[in-house]
């Protein structure tokens, strides 16, 4: 996974669904696309999640394993 883009945290905040946005989120440091994805709609997931964040600490708490974010493209990593 090198040669990954980095994204600011302000960066990320633009690709949050909204007006035709991408939806990107960070998890442990690295940026997922979920675009495509039917569980995200408008930038969001399950009502839950926004979409434009690092939302590492908040899928701690997700009903399914971090394995499911294996069927996502990472795009990037989050720069701190």
């Amino acid at each position: 996974m090198e040669n990954l883009k980095e994204f600011t945290v302000d960066e990320l905040k633009k690709y949050n669904g909204k007006d035709n946005s991408k939806i990107y989120f960070a998890y442990k440091g690295l940026v997922y696309d979920a675009t495509n994805s039917f569980l995200w709609k408008g930038g969001r997931h399950q009502v839950l999640h926004e979409a434009g964040q690092d939302l590492t600490d908040q899928l701690k708490d997700a009903p399914h394993g971090e394995s499911l974010l294996k069927r996502l493209p990472v795009v990037g990593k989050l720069k701190r």
